[in-house]
């Protein structure tokens, strides 16, 4: 159970946290394929990938307020309801690129609305001194998602290489549709509580200040650089299959172990980062993110790349829930929305910056440096946070 939320809004929670995910882990795969059916160059598969970001960075702020003052399940239910005609346009009507950039930023505006809602719940519900568990839970079960979403590539993709993406686009739209239910499940109680404080959400606490706070600016970029990387993962982990005549199954599973890793790394998160610290646990995160990245860019057998997989999903599976929960006890009642929101808005400036620059990379050396390129940002990351306590 997570703070004051009882089991069936705390799993209610936790199943729209893995099912927005799965969703996204699903039809953002599916876009590549379906790219790559359209012949596009290389690069447009970074424009591809930024797209998911541009809408939603200009959106992310504006949510974070607007949690504060409406309450997060109607932000859920609205952004469930995008997410599902997202789905519904691409069956539809995602056979060219531009349809296919379009709706995958439609997805990123509808995914900035449900993990938004669903951070603030934890937020405003969990004790300060447990946030890194509560964090830790719902980061579990968003690599729940995240690995459910590439098992059912491999289940509806087979042993081609190139899955059939109509199937997959039609999955989507009933995972969508169930997203969208279990918004109403998901326990008011905050909401009404977020009324009470109104007053203090127009007092000091605004994205300006926060970002004054010594060392978030450093410890957003660092947040922004891992999401980046796991994005990066997503789409040219199946172009590095294609170029090694991987099948579109394996890939899928290969993205599947990362998600299940991620997930490991979270189990017992907030035990471990009280008794290390939070700066040493992230700090080796990034150490093996690093490392897996720049290994995965050598040409290896197939079982090989599972476990370098296996690792990338150790390391970049931390850094998230970190920077939340610290963002979270920074904030004051009241702004704990607007505070995550800040975080996802420089997340979201690292999946429009970091894909489009990698993306000139896979002009000249293909998929394999996009890793290598991948791993030189998040080791970088590793300087960005000298002498920045994560700590409470």
């Amino acid at each position: 159970m997570i703070g004051e939320l009882g089991w069936r809004s705390s799993t209610a929670l936790l199943l729209h946290s893995a099912l927005i995910q799965a969703v996204t882990f699903l039809v953002r795969p599916a876009a590549t394929y379906r790219a790559l059916e359209l012949d596009v160059p290389a690069f447009a598969l970074g424009v591809l990938a930024a797209s998911y970001a541009v809408f939603p960075l200009l959106l992310a702020l504006p949510i974070g307020s607007l949690v504060d003052r409406l309450g997060e399940r109607r932000l859920m239910a609205v952004g469930s309801a995008v997410v599902l005609a997202c789905s519904a346009f691409l069956l539809f009507w995602g056979t060219s690129v531009a349809a296919l950039i379009a709706g995958t930023a439609l997805l990123g505006a509808g995914q900035l609305a449900c993990v938004v809602g669903q951070q603030a719940v934890v937020a405003n519900n969990a004790e300060s001194t447990r946030l890194d568990s509560a964090f830790g839970y719902l980061t579990f079960a968003a690599s729940l998602g995240q690995a459910l979403g590439p098992l059912a590539i491999s289940l509806v993709g087979g042993a081609s290489v190139r899955p059939n993406t109509q199937a997959i686009f039609i999955l989507s739209v009933g995972m969508s549709l169930v997203l969208f239910l279990a918004t109403f499940v998901v326990s008011s109680r905050v909401s009404r509580r977020k009324r009470v404080a109104k007053g203090a959400q127009r007092s000091k606490g605004s994205a300006v200040s926060l970002l004054k706070t010594p060392g978030v600016v450093r410890a957003l970029a660092t947040s922004a650089t891992v999401l980046a990387v796991v994005d990066l993962t997503v789409v040219y982990l199946p172009a590095l299959g294609a170029e090694r005549g991987i099948t579109a199954a394996t890939v899928g599973l290969m993205l599947a172990v990362r998600a299940m890793f991620s997930m490991v790394s979270r189990l017992g998160l907030g035990r471990v980062s009280r008794k290390l610290g939070r700066m040493r646990v992230l700090v080796l995160s990034l150490i093996v993110s690093t490392a897996s990245l720049a290994v995965a860019a050598i040409p290896m057998p197939v079982w090989l790349l599972f476990i370098v997989m296996a690792f990338l999903g150790l390391g970049l599976g931390i850094g998230q829930p970190l920077t939340m929960s610290w963002l979270s006890a920074q904030a004051p009642e009241g702004q704990r929305g607007r505070a995550l929101a800040l975080r996802l808005a420089g997340n979201r400036v690292g999946q429009v910056v970091l894909p489009s620059a990698i993306g000139v990379v896979a002009v000249g050396l293909g998929a394999a440096g996009v890793f290598l390129a991948s791993a030189v940002a998040v080791g970088g990351t590793m300087l960005l946070l000298r002498g920045v306590s994560l700590d409470d």
